[in-house]
């Protein structure tokens, strides 16, 4: 199965807040790429909200099969707080991002079920405010022509949707494009189809 090149996001860092029976849920969201990159995030909040009764979160990085996910329910009853934030994720397909849920604890219990509505309504407010968006990763791809070849080439490479990054003029030409993942190799076979296999790729 060929993996996508596409995933979907967050917009921008996203606040949201619900009061329910005297507790108060802060959801908070913030775009991430790696796991440590969550890990900061979490701690600085941890940090600036050190008087909060819990702080739940659940992340998700990666796409296809280099997806990593955690979540946690940070001391809720198990399985009322960090999978109900996931599932969020989950079910909207987003991926690169964190989401805290920082509980103000207000006296009043809320049962289990009550937690996860909770739970889960603060990551599905927070997500609304932040926006969906859809992202490509992009290959570079960096070659040497004559420069002979160089108008044709560069015809090609903007046809193509790509973007030429870097360009070097010499006796041969240094160029570098970036283009979606899915169409790099059918643009290197197009630039040597073009050039005869002058292109040498770096």
């Amino acid at each position: 199965m060929e993996q996508s090149d596409c995933y979907k996001t967050i917009q921008k860092r996203a606040e949201a807040e619900i009061k329910i029976k005297g507790s108060k849920f802060i959801g908070r969201t913030e775009s991430i790429a790696t796991a440590q990159d969550a890990d900061e995030f979490l701690n600085s909040l941890r940090k600036k909200y050190y008087d909060a009764t819990h702080h739940c979160f659940a992340y998700r990085v990666g796409i296809g099969n280099d997806c990593a996910f955690r979540y946690s329910d940070d001391g809720e009853p198990n399985g009322t707080a960090g999978r109900p934030i996931y599932d969020r994720l989950d079910g909207a397909d987003l991926t690169n991002l964190i989401v805290v849920v920082t509980r103000y604890f207000g006296g009043t219990k809320l049962g289990t079920g009550g937690l996860t509505q909770a739970y889960s309504e603060s990551a599905q407010k927070v997500i609304e405010n932040a926006g969906i968006i859809e992202k490509f990763i992009y290959e570079k791809i960096a070659m040497i022509i004559p420069f002979p070849d160089y108008n044709n080439v560069e015809r090609l490479i903007r046809k193509s949707g790509a973007k030429i990054t870097d360009q070097d003029f010499a006796e041969n030409v240094r160029l570098a494009a970036e283009i979606r993942q899915s169409q790099a190799e059918k643009l290197k076979t197009d630039l040597i189809d073009l050039t005869s296999g002058r292109v040498k790729f770096e």
